[in-house]
């Protein structure tokens, strides 16, 4: 019997918001894997080309991308500038996200509602209408959203992030039935609280008390979604689709 393969060879990936944190880890990987990656940015040039050298300088494969992921035009731009630069896209990880402050409901408004739903739900529609056609020609594709453990959580106040989480998700398994005929699956890997960049500011007091709930006891890294995000994207995971992958240490547990 053969063993699963998790290798990505001549697999081409785009990594939306991957210039630094997790999306930056998940390119890190799939490049490890042997997939040429498209990085994409949206703001921060600086830090793209540094992570873009680093990539390079591990010896992988793919090239910088600069686009908003919830813009129409910017997305079908993107989308075939990657394709051919680096051929058909396999692997689509929608992972690019604004800013995600908590705040009681009283003090959003549905202008910030609407963003978290442009992230969440308009950017994987754009992605995934963009690359379909390849993808139902060639009977393969492996789409992955980026979640979270909040959802399945409840965590407050943060409701409009939430919410959007919640459409995530549910366009996750509609995506994974209505794909599935075509051998394209759609995931959702749901990590929890991994320190990252935009982390560095956050009060101490309550990263001590996430991490004593922590069933594993210690924090996950980067890496650790890097991971899941092979496994999921290979072909190990052929049979795979509609999952909320939660990697979190065990904290959503029960």
């Amino acid at each position: 019997m053969t063993a699963p393969s998790f290798r990505l060879d001549g697999r081409v990936a785009l990594v939306t918001g991957s210039s630094k944190g997790l999306g930056k880890a998940m390119a890190m990987a799939l490049g490890a894997a042997g997939a040429k990656v498209a990085l994409n940015y949206r703001h921060n040039q600086a830090a793209a080309e540094a992570t873009l050298a680093e990539f390079r300088a591990a010896g992988y494969q793919g090239g910088l991308y600069r686009a908003s992921a919830v813009d129409e035009a910017e997305v079908r731009v993107l989308t075939s500038d990657i394709e051919r630069d680096l051929g058909p896209i396999d692997i689509v990880i929608v992972n690019a996200t604004p800013d995600q402050p908590l705040k009681p409901i009283e003090e959003y408004d549905w202008e910030f509602y609407q963003s978290m739903l442009d992230y969440f739900v308009k950017s994987p529609f754009l992605l995934t209408r963009a690359v379909l056609p390849g993808m139902k020609a060639r009977r393969h594709g492996r789409i992955l959203n980026i979640g979270s453990e909040v959802l399945a959580r409840g965590v407050a106040p943060f409701s409009a992030y939430v919410a959007a989480k919640g459409a995530q998700n549910g366009w996750t398994r509609s995506m994974a039935r209505e794909l599935g005929p075509w051998g394209i699956t759609v995931n959702m890997i749901s990590p929890g609280w991994i320190p990252v960049e935009r982390h560095q500011n956050d009060p101490q007091d309550m990263k001590d008390a996430y991490l004593a709930g922590i069933p594993l006891g210690h924090w996950g890294l980067p890496e650790d979604v890097g991971g899941a995000a092979v496994y999921l994207a290979s072909d190990a995971a052929k049979f795979v689709t509609g999952v909320d992958l939660h990697v979190n240490g065990g904290v959503t547990v029960g």
